[in-house]
């Protein structure tokens, strides 16, 4: 085990967190309104009330944003992670499918799984997770008989209080940050260093969603309103009917 240099991760957060802000802005601008259309409920927004063009296309782009941006923000957050690891434990980037990361500590062979938070799978997820660790695990054992190999679920953020499960280990937030670095108070002097150039980024990303939200409430009021109101029943058609619109 290697200290950690705090000033390490301020360096490499501010060299890589431009990727991040880059692929936001980048998928911001690339989506088409139709794309976001239909992959929203419009009977949510039906139910909801929405009576404006404009209201009705935030509400969907902001929805589609929010997931985007926990996609790419958590494959920044995971390399920050791997960053880590592999200052204190030379931990490295996993060659076998579904580990992101694997490192030895006191004499035991980690395999991770990492996810941002703690409530990201389903029961099929899961399986799938405990099939990758059963195999990852197979794998190592058949270089070493002797070597004990610890399966975890690491998550950046959030709370478990029952990290020792069935056939694995769930460490969330300071737990797992600690578990990776040895640093009980990283999870939270990493957040200072992951603001390095959010106010003129975010800026950046304003300015262009905003001509994305007057673009697509252009062309939502030209194919979907009639006489200034939401066509529901032709915006549904377009998202739900069997037969094939165009696009």
């Amino acid at each position: 085990m290697k200290p950690l240099n705090l000033n390490d991760i301020v360096v490499y957060v501010e060299n890589n967190i431009g990727t991040f802000h880059t692929k936001r802005l980048e998928k911001l601008q690339s989506l088409k309104l139709k794309t976001v259309l239909k992959r929203k409920n419009p009977y949510l927004f039906k139910a909801k009330n929405v009576l404006s063009a404009e209201s009705l296309v935030k509400g969907v782009l902001d929805a589609f944003l929010s997931s985007q941006e926990e996609t790419i923000f958590g494959d920044f957050l995971e390399g920050v992670a791997i960053f880590v690891c592999n200052k204190v434990f030379e931990g490295k980037k996993s060659v076998q499918e579904g580990i992101d990361l694997e490192f030895n500590r006191d004499g035991v062979k980690y395999i991770v799984e990492i996810k941002s938070g703690p409530n990201w799978g389903n029961s099929s997820q899961l399986k799938r997770m405990r099939y990758n660790f059963i195999r990852a695990q197979q794998f190592f054992l058949t270089i070493d008989p002797n070597l004990k190999v610890i399966p975890v679920n690491g998550c950046c953020y959030g709370r478990d209080d029952v990290p020792e499960k069935e056939d694995y280990f769930k460490y969330c937030g300071q737990r797992f940050w600690s578990f990776i670095s040895g640093n009980d108070d990283l999870y939270v002097q990493i957040i200072e260093p992951l603001g390095h150039q959010a106010k003129q980024k975010n800026e950046d990303f304003e300015k262009a969603y905003y001509q994305i939200i007057n673009k697509f409430t252009f062309e939502f009021g030209k194919e979907f309103c009639v006489d200034g109101k939401i066509d529901w029943p032709k915006l549904v058609q377009f998202s739900s009917s069997a037969k094939k619109s165009a696009t």
